[in-house]
């Protein structure tokens, strides 16, 4: 069990993106990412507004925060520079800001609800373990780069059937949480190598969507301006 007063809501952003150019401020459905973010979490009724960063260093990121009155970390240029070596320049607040725990949002997932957000929340701060990682469960058959199938084949199967298939998890790459001490250390969230040392947090695919690629930022940007949620 944690307290809340232990733990922390962060988002990290930047304007440094390569692959979508100022994604966090570009328009997207009338307003920004950043915008979409920011305001849901200031909406919350279950996370303490005191508890809930941004951790940005440009200014336009910056002046977003204040509008939706999050408070602000005020990342240095390194570490927006930064491309996770080492990790505690990129999470510099984790010595900084005081709290044992940090649970980190990705702002580039539009779809992602208010409520999923306070539900992992709720299930962190529930949970003994350091870790807590956002995944979303697969049923399907996958290869290495050398073309050999690693999913185990369904026993009495003849022919390729999801139905029958092990169940896997993808990284949802949206929800994330573990101490301010690992990452000082250089570890996030925990071992992934070890099995349990992490705790897996299932969640609906429909709401992991990240925008990594300008295909996404358009298509999701036409999904969005239709309602969808």
């Amino acid at each position: 069990m944690k307290i809340a007063n232990d733990v922390c809501v962060l988002v990290q952003a930047r304007l440094g993106s390569e692959r979508v150019p100022q994604k966090m401020i570009r328009p997207f459905a009338g307003t920004t990412l950043m915008d979409i973010c920011l305001k849901k979490l200031s909406e919350s009724k279950v996370i303490p507004k005191k508890n809930i960063f941004a951790s940005v260093y440009e200014p336009e990121l910056i002046s977003i925060a204040k509008k939706h009155e999050i408070n602000v970390f005020y990342r240095s240029k390194e570490s927006a520079d930064s491309e996770g070596t080492p990790m505690s320049l990129m999470y510099e607040w984790w010595d900084k800001l005081p709290y044992k725990y940090c649970i980190l949002v990705n702002a580039c997932a539009p779809f992602l609800s208010l409520e999923t957000i306070e539900k992992f929340y709720e299930e962190y701060l529930k949970t003994s373990d350091n870790g807590l990682f956002g995944v979303v469960e697969k049923k399907n058959y996958f290869w290495n780069n050398k073309g050999q199938l690693i999913t185990p084949w369904p026993k009495g199967q003849a022919v390729m059937n999801t139905k029958y298939v092990e169940n896997t998890f993808e990284a949802a790459h949206c929800l994330y949480a573990g101490s301010m001490s690992m990452i000082g250390s250089g570890v996030w969230m925990g071992d992934f190598s070890r099995p349990g040392d992490i705790k897996l947090y299932n969640m609906e695919e429909k709401e992991v969507f990240d925008i990594d690629y300008e295909w996404q930022f358009l298509y999701y940007e036409k999904l969005y301006k239709l309602g969808v949620r």
